[in-house]
């Protein structure tokens, strides 16, 4: 059964409160995105598997511990899902990124696809997905099911805001991948928003709104 963490860590709950403000800049919200991902990065990753090695510290030499296989792919679902790469990537430089491109159908507010680029050794990784909003769930399913596909060592779905309908849409079609995001919100308006949200995270991380 899927494991569902909503943070509550100050640091992200007062970065998520800015980003909420309409008044927000761009620049701003794109960089807040980063930081939220960055943060939320150090807690997702706390079973990653470790080995012990011998490294040479000025005054000797010890054993310690280091990341054990092939670490982490990081996939973004396009285009929103960008934004929080960077975050994720400076805690794990080492992280191979993927891109699964996704819109939503305005009538059927159903997810369309029309790109999937994997890494090759996918099935050697523990994969990330990330995309800021999880309203219908919809977009996160699709990208899971098409990642499945290559066999990858586990999946973790990381996002910044859910509505209830999307998590547990999500922890049904795929109860096996558990969910993480700084804020749960209340529901779905009739536009297939989250409410109270944050609007449309790509338009405002991107200035098109």
């Amino acid at each position: 059964m899927s494991k569902v963490v909503i943070f509550d860590h100050p640091l992200i709950q007062h970065k998520l409160t800015i980003m909420r403000n309409k008044y927000t800049s761009s620049k701003d919200f794109r960089e807040l995105v980063s930081e939220i991902a960055m943060l939320m990065t150090y807690e997702i990753t706390r079973d990653l598997p470790l080995k012990d090695v011998e490294v040479d510290t000025p005054i000797c030499t010890t054993k310690a511990k280091k990341l054990a296989g092939k670490k982490l792919a990081v996939v973004p679902i396009l285009r929103a899902g960008l934004g929080m790469v960077d975050g994720v990537v400076k805690m794990i430089p080492s992280a191979r990124i993927g891109h699964i491109g996704l819109y939503r159908d305005e009538e059927t507010l159903q997810p369309v696809e029309y790109y999937c680029k994997l890494p090759k050794d996918i099935s050697d990784r523990e994969v990330i997905v990330v995309d800021p909003m999880l309203a219908t769930g919809g977009s996160a399913i699709d990208a899971v099911t098409q990642i499945k596909l290559r066999n990858p060592k586990s999946i973790k779905f990381m996002g910044l805001i859910a509505a209830p309908e999307g998590v547990e849409a999500l922890t049904k079609a795929h109860p096996d991948v558990d969910v993480y995001c700084a804020a749960l919100d209340e529901k779905l308006n009739e536009k297939g928003y989250i409410v109270p949200g944050l609007g449309d995270a790509g338009d405002r991380i991107f200035g098109t709104k």
